[in-house]
Order: C-alpha cells, then structure tokens, then sequence
C-alpha cells in the first residue's frame, strides 16, 4: 500500500493495516513510502495549490500498479476522483474538530489581542477571524510536528491543527484548546482515513471492506457530495460535518467570505441511506441562502 512518507501519514497507514491483519492474519502487506508534489514543493504557499496536492502522485501509482492501494487524510481527497479509481472503505473517525497550540497553553477564547497563529486554511481564517478578529493569522507549511515546533517561536504564538493528526501521532498533551464546530466547522473528511483503490480490482476491494466504517462513511460521503455540489478546494472557505443518529444523518453546512466578515451555515436532517442526497441538498441549499454570491467574490 501506498502512504506519503510523512511520520502522520505512516501512523495513520499503519492504523488501517493493523486492522486489516487481524482479519486476514495470512496476508502480507508492505508499506511503500511515496513523495507527492505537495510534499516536494516547499516554497509555494498552500493557497495557491489545488485540493488533492498530496494524493495526486499517489494515484499515478495505484493506476500504474506499483501498488495495490492506498491510504490518505480523506480531507486531502478532491471530490472527484480519477477514472479507474474507488474508494474502498472509510476508516472510524477520530475526533474531526481544529486545535490550538500555543505558547500559552490557552484556549482560542482566552488569546491575547493581536496573537499570531499559523494556518493556510481559508476555511479555519474565515471562520476564527469572524470570532475573534482581533488575532492575526499568518500562513505557515511543513508536516503537523513541524508546524507544531513553530508555535511559541519568533513568527508564531500558536498554530491551528487538525486534532486527529495530533492525537494519531500521541501528542495529546500539547493541545492548548478543541475549537468546536460551533465555533470552526471542520473540513470534509477530517478524522477519517481512505482507502484507495482500482475500481476493477475486486480482490482488494474485498479485502479492504473489513477497515470500513459504516457510520464515518455515510458520514464522509455526505460530506464530499456537498463539496463536489459546491465546485469547492482548499482554496475557498466551505465546510461541511455530518454525524449519524440512529437512522438520521444530521449535516451542518458554511460557506464564507476570505475576511470572515460574511459567513452562511446551514444544518438539515436526512436519511442515512442516502448520504450523497443530503450532501447535495445542502449545498444547494446554501448556495441559494447567498452563498453562490460569496464564493464569487471569495
């Protein structure tokens, strides 16, 4: 199987993989580092990539054969996938809010006027400036332990991460404050891992079943029909969470300016059976409330 080379990235492999030996105890996996152009390009702001900079690579390898599948951050994921791909299964998802870490150990709330955090996420600026728009937030790069040892230093009091990163790599003890999606809507897939594989090639497909998770992938799958519905990236401020009740699919959806001063959510309540209806439904939805107009402009 495939993975970026990143410590996260082979944590978060080797969490499907353990799964999946203790279904199939007789199969051997193996493991196979792989560099992406997200990865190898350093100096470019994250901004002025496209959504699915660290998996497009990686799906060249799936495609070519190199390897049999592979396992990604299923917020990295575009909401279209190539031709001749699939995924296979979604993974249990680990807690999907944003986290603090600063110098100061202190919650988002109780930061100081004109504290420094590092982020490139137009979703998580828009969001945080429309709370607290007395911080300022400077774009930052690397892997999440780099971006981590980045807090407290000269340029940055803190950073803003995905908590599942964090708690996949057992650095629990360094998060200063959970932002919850009343505050900071997470990104489409955040938390959850995918498995990633042809879409003819049904022995792995078989075999991959045993690391889904029914709930996280109605869930995820929601999720990325509302992110495809809106024609959105990384590049633009839109999220979407949705959470599995019983036989419910509840979905809460934003959509907002760069500066956070005008910002649209949204939550509905659909069949579970369904999840690409409710994504699409409350995309349309939102973009109808105005959020067609914001997008334009963003």
């Amino acid at each position: 199987m495939g993975s970026r080379s990143s410590p996260l990235a082979l944590a978060q492999t080797e969490e499907v993989v353990s799964r999946l030996r203790a279904v199939h105890p007789n199969a051997k996996f193996e493991i196979v580092p792989l560099s992406t152009s997200g990865d190898r390009n350093k100096t470019d702001p994250l901004l002025s990539m496209e959504r699915g900079m660290f998996v497009k690579d990686i799906e060249a390898a799936l495609l070519s054969g190199e390897i049999d599948f592979a396992v990604h951050s299923a917020k990295d994921l575009p909401a279209d996938l190539p031709a001749g791909l699939t995924i296979a299964a979604f993974t249990e998802r680990q807690d999907p809010r944003d986290v603090i870490v600063d110098r100061w150990g202190l919650p988002f709330d109780d930061l100081p006027a004109g504290a420094r955090l590092g982020t490139s996420s137009p979703r998580r600026v828009a969001q945080l400036k429309a709370r607290r728009p007395d911080l300022e937030f400077i774009p930052i790069r690397g892997n999440v332990g780099t971006r981590m040892e980045k807090s407290g230093t000269d340029e940055y009091d803190g950073v803003v991460l995905a908590a599942a990163g964090i708690l996949r790599l057992g650095r629990a003890s360094e998060i200063s404050g959970y932002l919850p999606p009343e505050v900071c809507l997470p990104d489409v897939g955040q938390g959850a891992l995918a498995a990633e594989t042809r879409a003819d090639d049904d022995a792995v497909i078989g075999m991959l079943a045993a690391a889904e998770h029914t709930a996280t992938s109605q869930a995820v799958r929601a999720e990325r029909a509302f992110l495809q519905a809106m024609g959105g990236g990384c590049t633009v401020p839109v999220a979407a969470y949705a959470i599995i009740e019983d036989v419910s699919l509840k979905i809460v959806a934003m959509a907002s300016s760069l500066d956070g001063a005008d910002v649209i959510r949204m939550d509905g309540v659909y069949d579970k059976v369904d999840p690409e209806h409710a994504g699409r439904e409350i995309a349309a939805q939102l973009l109808e409330r105005g959020a067609r107009d914001i997008l334009k402009n963003s």
